[in-house]
Parts: C-alpha cells; sequence; structure tokens
C-alpha cells in the first residue's frame, strides 16, 4: 500500500510504541494515513534514535517489545492507518560489546565464531581493534571480574583456555586489543558508519546475514504488520543494488524508500523502490522561497567549491584514514596510490557511484584529478575503478559516500557559511534560490518518474528546520539590513572567527527566541564540526568560551537583545508567510509528503539532538479541534496556521485524486511572486519572495488564470469563478490558498 502521507516519530524509550499508538486518532484527524517510525528493532540501552541496533532479530524491549508493536498496529488500523518502519541493513551497534551477542561471540572466538562473516573485518591485519582506553590509560587499568574481562564499564568477553595471568596478560592472548581512542581513525580494521567506531559495518550482501537481519522486518510486511520501510544509509552497502533487488524480492508490494541523498541534477538510478526519502525535493521546495538576486548582495569570501573539497580531503586524510588504508592494501605493496584516491575521492562530485551507474563520475574525478595532480598514478587506478566486480572498485564506491557525507555535510557546512539557509542535506550552497520555472521541471520530472517518492522538508538528520530556514530565506531579500544587523552584534558580541560568526548570527535570527542552553549546545557542536578553531578530537577552550561568551551578552546586554528581538520582528512575519508556501507546496507537490514530528506548527528546532525534544501533541490535538470546529486563525506565533494549512492540505490529498503536474499561469506585475500549479482537480497557490511583494505595493491587478470556471478555498471556505481571478482577492487573508474545482 502506499501511503499518501507519513508523519514521521522519533520513537524511543521516554516516547515508546505505546505512546506513539496513542497518536492514532490524532493522525487520522489530521490527515496523514500512515505513522513513520523511527527505527523499533533492539537498539543500544538507552537509545534516543534507535540507529545502533544490537539485536536485528527482536523488536526492542526498551520501547515496549513485539506486544506494544502489536498494540501500535491495532491502534493505527482501528484508525484506517498503516505504519512505515525505518530500518538499518548497514551497521550494528558494538560500543557496549556485551549487549550484541553477535559481536561478543566474534571479539570471544575471532574468525572461528560463527557470526565472523555478519562483520566487515580485515583479519589480515591483525587483532581486531577496539578503541576504547583514554590517554593515559592502559593494562594497568584493566581487570578480571566474573570470567571477563573489564576496563571500567567496558564489558569483554575472554575466548575459552585464556584466562590465566594478570589482566594484562589475558588481553594479550584475545582476538581483540583495546587501544587508545585516538588510534580508531588511523588504524581500525573494521569497516564503521563514517567514523563511528561503535557502529560496526555488516556484511549484508551475504544471504545469510541479510536473512537473519531482515527476518523481522520481512516478517511485518509478510504479515501486514508495516505497510512500508524506510532504507538507512544504502550508500555504506557494498553493493546497494543488489541488497535492494533481494530486498523487494522478499516484500512484494511494500513502499520502500531508500535515504539517498542525490546533488542537484543527480537522477536516482532505476531501482526497485519508489522513490528517495526527500532530501531533493527539500532543496527545490526551500530554493523558491530564497531570492536569487540575494546571490549578488552575498558575495562569498571562499569558493564553495574548495570548501567541500578541502572538506572531503580532510575527511578522506584523518576521519576515515582507516578505510584509506584498506583501499591501498589492495594495490600492489610497491606501488604507492594513497593520494592518488585521495584526491579521486575529494572530485568526486556525487556520493557514490553504483557501477556500471554512475560510471560518468568517475571520469569527471579522473579528469579534475588529473588536470590538479598530473604527477600522480591515476592511470593504475583507472582501469580497476572501472571494474565493478574488482574489490578496489567496491570498496572504493562506499569509500566516496563516506568522504562526501563527513566531508561536506558535518565539516564544509560549518565552514561556508555565506547564507546558512542553502546548507542542508541535499542542499546546493553554491546555488542561490531555486526559480519557479527550475521547480516546476523538477515537479514534472517528480511526476513522471518518481511519483510515490517521499518528499521532505524537516528530518531527523536535517541542519535545522523548515521554519528556521523559511525566516532565513528572508534575508536573501534584505540584504542590507542583514549586513548592519550583522556588524551591530558582532561589535557588541565579537566571534574570534568571522565565519563562525556569521553562522552563530545567522542562528539566533533564525531560531530567536532560543533559550541560552540550546543556543550554546548548538554553538559547540557546530564549531567542532567546523573543526577550523576547536574540534571533537581537540576541543580548544579558549575559543569555545569566547563564542559562549558572545552568547551570554545575548541575554545579558538588553540593549543587544533588544536589537536581536526588534530585527526578529521585522522578518518574522515574511518568515511565516515563506514557512506555509514551503508546506503547502510540499503537501501538494508530487511524492508522498512526510510531516517531521511537530513541525505541524512552528518549529525552531536546530541539528540534533535538538530536533527530538519532546512534542507537545495535547496543543496540538486542541488546536486542531478548534480548527474544525470553524476557527479560522490568525498568522501569529500560535502556528495554529500552519496546523491549519497542514491538515487541510493533507485532507485534500486524502480525498482527491492528485494526478498529473502542470504550473498554472500567473500574469501581472507581481506575477513572480506566486507559484501555482494543478493536481487533478486540485489548485495551490503559494506567496513567495515577500519582502519584494511588500515594496512594490502588493498584487495590484496580478491574475491567476484558472483552468477551471468554478472552485472553493478551502482554507477559507470562499469561492471563486471565472476563468481570471484576481490573486489579491484569493490571497487577501492567508499567503497561501488550497483551491478545488467545483
Amino acid at each position: 500500500m502506499i501511503p499518501g502521507a507519513t508523519y514521521r516519530v522519533q520513537v524511543r524509550p521516554d516516547f515508546d510504541m505505546d505512546a506513539a499508538a496513542g497518536l492514532a486518532g490524532y493522525l487520522a484527524d489530521l490527515g496523514v494515513t500512515h505513522l513513520y517510525s523511527a527505527p523499533i528493532l533492539d537498539a543500544a540501552e538507552g537509545s534516543e534514535h534507535g540507529y545502533d541496533v544490537v539485536d536485528p532479530t527482536r523488536v526492542d524491549p526498551g520501547i515496549g517489545g513485539l506486544p506494544a508493536l502489536d498494540r501500535l498496529v491495532a491502534a493505527l488500523r482501528g484508525k484506517g492507518l498503516g505504519l512505515v518502519v525505518d530500518i538499518v541493513p548497514n551497521h550494528l551497534g558494538v560500543a557496549d560489546a556485551h549487549e550484541n551477542r553477535a559481536w561478543w561471540s566474534v571479539l570471544r572466538d575471532g574468525p572461528a565464531s560463527p557470526y565472523a562473516n555478519w562483520f566487515d573485518i580485515d583479519w589480515s591485519r591483525g587483532r581486531l581493534l577496539i578503541p576504547v582506553l583514554g590517554d593515559d590509560d592502559g593494562p594497568a587499568d584493566l581487570s578480571i571480574v566474573d570470567g571477563e574481562l573489564r576496563y571500567y564499564d567496558h564489558r569483554y568477553p575472554i575466548a575459552a583456555g585464556t584466562g590465566g595471568g594478570t589482566p594484562a596478560e589475558v588481553h594479550d592472548r584475545q582476538h581483540y586489543e583495546l587501544v587508545s581512542w585516538r588510534r580508531a581513525n588511523e588504524e581500525l580494521n573494521y569497516r564503521r558508519f563514517f567514523s563511528i567506531a561503535g557502529l560496526a559495518g555488516v556484511r549484508v550482501e551475504r544471504e545469510e546475514v541479510f536473512a537473519a537481519i531482515h527476518a523481522e522486518p520481512l516478517r511485518w510486511i509478510a504479515e501486514g504488520i508495516a505497510d512500508g520501510l524506510r532504507i538507512d544509509h544504502p550508500d555504506g552497502l557494498r553493493d546497494p543494488v543488489g541488497y535492494l533487488h533481494r530486498l523487494r524480492a522478499g516484500t512484494p508490494g511494500a513502499w520502500i524508500v531508500v535515504e539517498k541523498v542525490l546533488e542537484a541534477g543527480e537522477e536516482l538510478p532505476d531501482w526497485p523502490v519508489a522513490g528517495t526519502t526527500g532530501y531533493d525535493a527539500l532543496r527545490e521546495v526551500c530554493g523558491l522561497f530564497v531570492d536569487p538576486a540575494g546571490r549578488r548582495a552575498y558575495p562569498s569570501r571562499v569558493s564553495w567549491a574548495e570548501t567541500a573539497r578541502t572538506g572531503k580531503v580532510e575527511a578522506a586524510t584523518r576521519l576515515l584514514a582507516a578505510e584509506l588504508t584498506r583501499l591501498t592494501h589492495l594495490m600492489p605493496v610497491d606501488v604507492d596510490v594513497r593520494e592518488a584516491l585521495v584526491e579521486l575521492a575529494a572530485d568526486f562530485p556525487v556520493y557514490r557511484s553504483y557501477l556500471p551507474d554512475g560510471e560518468r563520475y568517475l571520469t569527471e574525478a579522473l579528469a579534475r584529478a588529473r588536470k590538479r595532480r598530473p604527477d600522480l598514478p591515476f592511470d593504475l587506478l583507472e582501469p580497476r575503478l572501472r571494474d565493478p566486480h574488482d574489490e578496489l572498485a567496491v570498496r572504493f564506491q562506499q569509500f566516496t559516500g563516506a568522504v562526501m557525507a563527513k566531508g561536506v555535510e558535518d565539516t564544509a557546512f560549518y565552514r561556508y557559511t555565506r547564507f546558512i539557509a542553502l546548507n542542508e542535506v541535499g542542499g546546493a550552497p553554491d546555488r542561490f534560490g531555486v526559480p519557479p520555472e527550475e521547480f516546476h521541471a523538477a515537479a514534472t520530472r517528480r511526476a513522471q518518474r518518481w511519483p510515490d517518492g517521499m518528499t521532505a522538508l524537516s528530518t531527523h538528520d536535517t541542519k535545522r528546520s523548515e521554519d528556521v530556514r523559511a525566516r532565513l530565506a528572508v534575508l536573501s531579500e534584505i540584504p542590507d539590513e542583514w549586513h548592519a544587523a550583522f556588524a551591530r552584534w558582532t561589535a557588541a558580541a565579537p566571534v574570534p572567527d568571522r565565519e563562525f560568526a556569521a553562522l552563530l548570527w545567522q542562528t539566533v535570527a533564525g531560531a530567536w527566541p532560543i533559550s541560552r542552553q540550546r543556543l550554546v549546545d548548538y554553538a559547540t557542536k557546530a564549531a567542532r564540526e567546523a573543526s577550523v578553531r576547536t574540534s571533537w578530537d581537540a576541543p580548544d577552550p579558549t575559543f569555545e568560551d569566547a563564542v559562549i561568551r558572545s552568547i551570554d551578552a545575548i541575554y545579558a546586554d538588553r540593549a543587544l537583545g533588544a536589537d536581536i528581538a526588534a530585527f526578529v520582528a521585522r522578518i518574522e512575519g515574511y518568515g511565516w508567510s515563506n514557512a506555509l508556501g514551503q508546506k503547502l507546496v510540499q503537501l501538494l507537490m508530487p511524492g508522498v509528503p512526510d510531516i517531521y514530528q511537530g513541525t505541524e506548527l512552528w518549529d525552531d528546532s536546530l541539528v540534533d539532538p535538538d530536533n527530538r525534544r519532546p512534542v507537545d501533541f495535547a496543543v496540538r490535538r486542541a488546536l486542531l479541534a478548534r480548527l474544525d470546529a470553524g476557527w479560522l486563525p490568525p498568522i501569529d506565533a500560535s502556528g495554529a496556521v500552519k496546523l491549519l494549512v497542514t491538515t487541510r492540505a493533507l485532507r485534500v490529498r486524502r480525498d482527491h485524486d492528485l494526478t498529473g503536474y502542470a504550473p498554472v499561469p500567473v500574469e501581472g506585475p507581481a506575477a513572480g511572486h506566486v507559484v501555482a500549479f494543478q493536481r487533478g482537480d486540485v489548485i495551490a497557490l503559494a506567496t513567495r519572495l515577500p519582502v519584494g511583494l511588500h515594496r512594490r505595493g502588493g498584487w495590484q491587478d496580478t491574475i491567476l488564470r484558472s483552468p477551471c470556471q468554478e472552485f472553493d478555498e478551502v482554507l477559507t471556505r470562499r469561492s471563486f469563478s471565472g476563468p481570471a481571478v484576481l490573486i489579491g482577492e484569493i490571497l487577501n487573508r492567508y499567503p497561501v490558498a488550497l483551491l478545488v474545482a467545483t
């Protein structure tokens, strides 16, 4: 069953499946067709996200286990809803070895373990390295307790016949070696999820591993417990295409979407899935509300291309050095290709190829790398990297995706701070806005090729919420005002790094009002991710304290706080207009829209874990009841108007056949300030660039050339008729409209 719309819920110990079941009535009233859950297989104790699965054979008892899943499904079915579940085929959680019986067995028995083939381990490099020791710790900090090797709270098995002697002597006889945490990035000999040593890559390409890890999800589909699956991080897999074909064979009729980040202009390969999880749609929709003219007013002090490339080089040579070493070991010992592999990965224009699909990207990377470094041995690498069956080519494809994710998403996005509304997963910071013509072309392609793929505006992985981006988009229209405000704020509370100052003050403008602690937590994470003046591995307390002092000034300096509040008051209404436009467009464009938990009201969340804060569903239920009683809310801080737009658009999706896609003509002096399209008998209108619209005196005699003679406007419960209607009449209450032909 293909969902009409999904609602993402971060199921976890403090909001378990019974709590999710309690949402069934609200979600049905809201208008979605499916609850879309975070992973529910047994994760590490206390996991707040579920992506560190330790036992893939059972539902997590920490969120209620199988009985709670049955209750959740019953509650959903009772309201006519279905279930979509996030699954994690790439890795398992191994941070606490005793929680993962497969990992425990491998540590105890090494290559002889029945689970040895589950994990992607390079046994040729000696004992399995476990990077857990502190800087000053060593063998003297080990102990033997209850037949286990202990390092503080960490527990490790002891192989049969190796238990005699001191803890250090016992440790030296094991199939694993406990080493400093600092050695992980350089020396680790098992594949990880990106650079996280606590998430070990699994060999899901092996039939027995696939069967074991997917027994529960396949059962959910076969028994009708779930209607669909969201596949986490397919780029990490050895053979994503083969994996998806095997999954499809085991889940006939299921709705499957993949967490695949597409670069601008990149097309999803012809896989047996409904589409992606929607980062490509996010870029297109949010870009509609960014003024392309702002590019000239926000000149870049540094090149985005070089910033991204530098981040990728650093990721390849520092964070992912162990994976790079594994690649070099696939070449003859007398051939030094390390630098060449780094250059190629840094020049790779997309996350990865799926040979033979995407071979053109390898060609592009080779051409760039040869031009930059003609002295390197690319001729030795090229034939092997083009061969999809060559182990070097297979692992290089896994490597480039990790390099892109860590070097761009998690590094360059925090360094290139010209205009951070564009710095989003799947975003393109060098592309300033998406003109309506480009959006219409993309939506038409989506309707033709991937009509059932997911669309999204906020996710658990986005760098900032849709409403923060919507407010920041206003800055593209008022560059002079922003530059002046930025100058005042940096003078009042200096930050000792101009690029980071731009990130911090844009964040303040986008998320204000925000608590001091939330802002401190975000700024600390952002600064460490940027890895310029401080980092996770080597925090610089001097720099971080300076940033915190700047933040403290916001709350202590009344004049500065008042200035920020006044500036936000100036742009807030325009940000709300953008937010309503984004939401309406996403909900009615081709694809299956997802609503991230809580975002049916204004949401000022920043990057995780900020975006996993509890959601007040009681407030949302109460507001929805008022709307259904006939209340037309004002556009104010309550966010009720966003809930109105969300629920009415979802119900229209549910009750109407939204076929095809076609732009609707708009004519007149303000035609560039509206995006309008038709799907079946439904027309969506959204205001864009509202500051410019206000400056030009409003809509004046701009008209909508309606393809239908009679229609109702669903949000305001008014009727219109005729082939040409004044936009100003349709949008005289709200900046968006939802028209249904009668």
